[in-house]
């Protein structure tokens, strides 16, 4: 039997909430915590797929939600987005942090793609009759590795960029620009 869903508190409250954050109210924190921590748990799970990540991954986004709630300005977005992507930084922060490895069930380490294989060799692990195949194919050989390697590999725009060798605004116009052929094929 699943647990009951918590309840979906409206934006309007959410947005009342942090900006009494933001004036110090720990107890509009703790509303805050009391309706949106199981929700965040589980996103945070699924991203970090180790419970005690996870856990730490809420936790600091608390502590990021109590400190920040200041900047929060609901003329620019809803006050649950604002929560999770804090909550979303947090996590891949820690995916860094942890040297890009994954755990299996049993806790055995595994690791994430190797580097030593690149990104041609990825691409044509694809299906031959692959619609992502056919339209990475259409791309310059180094945006489809760039593409490839973000994608993959997980890659930052720093990191990608240094792997490449090319400047970051080079690496992030690569991958914009490669993102809507993609799209525009795939349509």
């Amino acid at each position: 039997m699943r647990a009951p869903r918590p309840e979906t508190v409206p934006a309007s409250e959410l947005d009342e909430a942090l900006r009494r954050c933001a004036q110090g109210d720990q107890g509009a924190l703790r509303q805050i915590y009391d309706t949106e921590s199981a929700r965040m748990l589980g996103v945070a799970l699924r991203l970090l797929r180790r419970r005690a990540l996870a856990e730490e991954a809420v936790h600091d986004a608390f502590v990021q939600i109590w400190r920040r709630a200041v900047s929060f300005d609901p003329a620019r977005g809803q006050a649950r987005a604002w929560l999770y992507a804090i909550l979303r930084h947090r996590a891949l922060n820690i995916l860094r942090d942890e040297g890009r490895t994954e755990f299996a069930e049993d806790g055995e380490p595994v690791a994430l793609p190797s580097e030593d294989e690149d990104a041609e060799a990825k691409v044509i692990r694809l299906s031959e009759t692959s619609a992502l195949r056919r339209c990475l194919e259409r791309l310059k050989p180094v945006r489809r590795q760039a593409i490839v390697l973000a994608y993959t590999d997980g890659l930052s725009h720093r990191e990608l960029a240094r792997r490449l060798g090319v400047p970051v605004g080079t690496a992030k116009s690569w991958i914009r620009r490669s993102l809507l052929v993609l799209r525009d094929c795939l349509e």
